[in-house]
């Protein structure tokens, strides 16, 4: 089963990002790159930047400065509602399902860029046997769903565009230990199937069972950056992120 359209990923590559609100700066010449097929992620404490840096890489708050290109096409001046068209999912932060709509219903719109087609129905039974939740409660309103399904419900609606890079925004919060193992299994099978991740968290546990690399940021700029496996190891951020 393949759920993403990893079969034609490019390299995502972040240049000199920096963002401002009004006199504050919340993000200071950020640059990295995500290969394709790697899974990159981004901790920190809050107000660290990691969000802002992912909102403005989505075109969702203005950019004081950057270039931001997937292969060889240049996203810069790229709205945030076209980036999706471009092979960019979007899980945001908060998970902002339709409550009045059913599950079902939430998913189509994940396609509404894509013509409903046998294949497009192809790829909804692909998501359904990722989440098999979403398939027994297809029909039942999205607000009516915990915060651990309402979250499986965004990552499943990002997918229906079917992807070559899924981007997502503290997919943990507010959720229990049980469902945050849920969604680390989630990510790593997408991981596994070749599907380039991109993924801010708080919780660094999670972000390292999920990546192969990661950046470390403080104060709006890139503090540290590795392999998961080698930061996860580094004392700092053993003491500080894991709390060890």
């Amino acid at each position: 089963m393949k759920v993403t359209g990893a079969d034609a990923v490019e390299r995502l590559r972040v240049e000199e990002l920096s963002v401002h609100y009004g006199g504050v700066r919340a993000v200071s010449s950020v640059g990295f790159t995500v290969e394709p097929g790697q899974s990159v992620g981004i901790i920190g404490a809050n107000g660290a930047g990691k969000s802002s840096t992912l909102k403005a890489l989505m075109g969702l708050v203005p950019r004081s400065g950057g270039r931001i290109s997937l292969g060889e096409r240049d996203l810069t001046r790229v709205k945030a509602r076209d980036m999706v068209r471009h092979g960019i999912g979007y899980v945001p932060e908060g998970r902002h399902v339709f409550p009045g709509l059913s599950v079902e219903k939430n998913l189509m719109l994940g396609a509404y860029s894509r013509a409903w087609d046998t294949e497009t129905h192809r790829q909804l039974d692909e998501v359904y046997a990722l989440f098999p939740v979403l398939k027994e409660m297809r029909d039942r309103l999205a607000g009516a769903l915990s915060g651990g399904q309402q979250q499986m419900l965004a990552i499943g609606r990002a997918l229906m565009t079917r992807p070559r890079l899924l981007v997502l925004d503290e997919p943990s919060m507010g959720l229990s230990p049980k469902l945050v193992g849920n969604i680390l299994d989630v990510l790593r099978r997408l991981r596994e199937e070749g599907l380039s991740l991109l993924l801010v968290e708080q919780n660094a546990k999670l972000t390292f069972g999920a990546t192969s690399h990661c950046i470390v940021m403080e104060n709006g700029e890139v503090a540290m950056s590795g392999t998961s496996a080698e930061l996860s190891q580094n004392p700092r951020v053993r003491e500080v992120y894991l709390g060890l």
